[in-house]
């Protein structure tokens, strides 16, 4: 059987990673948030095991991701890469990060684009009404 605590009866490493790995993956961005904070709590206090350092970084990377802080996520995909440059799976995540941040500037722009529209719109109706 597993042990989820240590001698101290605090949760071992591979329990708070656990529980971290899921509340990433939570639909609720508090819970992402959470997993997040864990998940940099380990990799902080983490020294040697590049194996665990490697599982970190990308669900640190998945987690930022989902709350679309996507240069962070950037940041520690990054860092994995530099451990395993032929890292399949961290190479398609730094895709599918740049893609959202691309679809992202794009929402942004028409965003802006629509509220410049709508004002410019209000000023001629405006400029319509004074006319009158």
């Amino acid at each position: 059987m597993r042990r989820f605590k240590n001698a101290n009866g605090k949760p071992t490493d591979e329990t708070v990673f656990q529980y971290a790995w899921c509340l990433t993956r939570s639909r609720l961005l508090s819970d992402v948030k959470k997993g997040v904070m864990f998940l940099e709590h380990l990799l902080a206090n983490k020294t040697g095991d590049q194996t665990h350092k490697r599982d970190y970084l990308y669900y640190l990377a998945v987690g930022y991701t989902r709350l679309k802080d996507f240069n962070i996520a950037l940041k520690y995909i990054k860092n994995l890469l530099q451990m395993e440059p032929g890292n399949r799976q961290a190479q398609e995540l730094e895709k599918a990060i740049k893609s959202q941040m691309e679809s992202e500037a794009l929402k942004g722009a028409a965003m802006a684009g629509g509220g410049i529209l709508a004002a410019g719109a209000l000023v001629a109706l405006g400029m319509a009404l004074l006319k009158k």
